[in-house]
């Protein structure tokens, strides 16, 4: 199933200052790399894989709303899928710059 493109169109929209973007189709969806590094990607049904700070990955799902990812039957650390009922355009904001801030931090000096 293709990626939801209103979804991407959102993210885009909230990405348009940021240097060094680009779009790459991954894992069924369609990725933003900052920097080559991943940051977020919309989903097929609506939802966001979101890269955090692995050592964040605990509080932010204990939080709510985001579930790790699961690839392969292993929970991967630093990866969270946030589903369509929790993104709401401020959400969204928050989770897209949250995966902007760890794929930043990602690149090589």
């Amino acid at each position: 199933m293709p990626y939801d493109r209103a979804l991407a169109d959102r993210i885009r929209a909230l990405l348009d200052d940021q240097p060094d973007l680009t779009e790459k189709a991954m894992f069924g969806g369609l990725a933003f790399l900052v920097g080559g590094a991943m940051a977020v990607a919309a989903g097929s049904q609506g939802d966001v894989m979101v890269r955090v700070d692995p050592a964040e990955s605990d509080g932010l799902v204990a939080d709510g709303g985001a579930h790790r990812m699961v690839m392969r039957g292993r929970e991967m650390d630093g990866w969270l899928r946030v589903p369509a009922a929790h993104l709401d355009d401020a959400a969204l904001e928050r989770w897209v710059r949250r995966g902007v801030a760890r794929a930043s931090s990602l690149r090589s000096t």
